[in-house]
């Protein structure tokens, strides 16, 4: 099986199944000297872990990591990383009845007619569990994307109909974390609670939208023609289960406008004296009036090149295939059936989907960040240091 790896100087490979001994990732290419502080990497860990509330999947893993390699005193040797998670609730008892059974939307028949021979305990390497992976390896990138002031930040911004009335920017996006939702509008996290709990409820499920956003991104990251850095990110956000589209910018909206109001204007007028956003430290004299844009319906990204403007997108994901009602399907040997979910699932998937969303915007951003240092006679010529406390 192919295709489980991403990243060129920054890559991410996966391993594990569902309801095998454990999910694990091994990261290549990242620096060597970088201090990994492990409180971090559980904490996103534990925000995807299942069982964490009312509106998840009850399976009840602890999702503890360990890695097994490419860390020293601390800090990273310049090895590859390798990261383990075990599958501590596992219950492959609960997929007897698919063995023969193609469940409606699951990835089960496309396995079986690309490989002849499948896991069909949760999906094996289909399932979402493979996502825990993604997120210790986000983790690791954004301890990297830190040195250079980046920040990724996501939320849920719709569930099913109902939607965030605010544009991103007029959030606080401090408050994600206090609701099981993840909605930074408190008004919409408890109508989407709600209709979440009411799908629960009659066995069904429902999907939604993450909207991410990346601040503090330097000018000049991705590669051109066909490494775009929005390509990049799209592929990584639809690599994600249940996800069924992704835009950035504008996205679908800017067709509504003409060129003349979808155009950004570029600008010395950003950067006044003073603070900067990102340490809060006095501005560099160069850094005053630097060249931004008026608006940004480019979404950060021009040419597939960043500009310095703030990149945000959004993820649509689809409602979870696996529900408690009966429905029609075949089995191996094509004679129709029925079938019912069993076990252990989410109603909706988007609140656990956000550190996965995060994790895999940071991936691709690390990578370009290291690419873009080999880009150049310069960067080629030096490694990579990170700032000490004193500078």
């Amino acid at each position: 099986m192919s295709g489980n790896q991403i990243g060129q100087a920054f890559r991410v490979t996966t391993f594990g199944e569902s309801h095998g001994k454990c999910v694990g990732v091994v990261i290549d290419g990242c620096p060597a000297g970088l201090e990994i502080d492990l409180e971090f990497v559980q904490a996103e860990l534990d925000r995807r872990r299942p069982g964490q509330s009312n509106l998840t999947t009850q399976r009840q893993e602890t999702d503890r990591v360990e890695f097994v390699s490419g860390l020293f005193e601390g800090k990273t040797t310049g090895a590859p990383l390798c990261a383990m998670i075990p599958n501590t609730d596992a219950r492959p008892g609960d997929y007897d009845h698919l063995e023969d059974q193609f469940r409606p939307s699951h990835a089960d028949y496309t396995y079986q007619v690309k490989y002849g021979h499948r896991d069909h305990r949760g999906g094996g390497r289909s399932s979402a569990r493979e996502t825990a992976a993604r997120v210790v390896a986000g983790a690791v990138a954004q301890l990297f994307l830190r040195h250079s002031g980046i920040q990724i930040d996501a939320f849920v911004s719709q569930v099913g109909s109902i939607r965030v009335p605010q544009a991103w920017t007029e959030l606080d996006l401090t408050q994600t974390e206090q609701n099981p939702v993840r909605c930074p509008d408190p008004a919409s996290a408890e109508k989407m609670n709600a209709l979440i709990q009411e799908v629960k409820r009659q066995g069904d499920s429902i999907g939604g939208i993450v909207t991410g956003v990346i601040r503090g991104c330097p000018p000049g990251l991705g590669e051109p023609v066909f490494d775009r850095l929005h390509a990049d990110l799209g592929k990584a956000m639809l690599s994600i289960n249940a996800v069924k589209g992704f835009e950035y910018g504008s996205g679908f909206q800017g067709v509504e406008l003409r060129g003349s109001q979808h155009n950004d204007a570029f600008t010395r007028a950003l950067g006044e004296a003073g603070e900067t956003q990102k340490t809060g430290e006095p501005k560099a004299p160069q850094e005053v009036g630097r060249i931004g844009t008026l608006t940004n319906h480019s979404g950060g990204i021009q040419g597939g090149i960043s500009n310095g403007m703030d990149i945000y997108f959004r993820v649509a994901f689809k409602p979870v295939a696996t529900i408690m009602k009966p429905q029609a399907s075949i089995n191996k040997n094509g004679e129709e059936t029925s079938l019912q979910g069993r076990g252990r699932h989410d109603p909706c998937v988007v609140p656990r989907a956000v550190p996965i969303v995060e994790a895999m915007a940071a991936i691709i951003l690390a990578d370009h960040l290291l690419r873009n240092r080999l880009s150049t006679v310069k960067g080629r010529e030096e490694k990579w240091t990170y700032p000490t406390n004193s500078e």
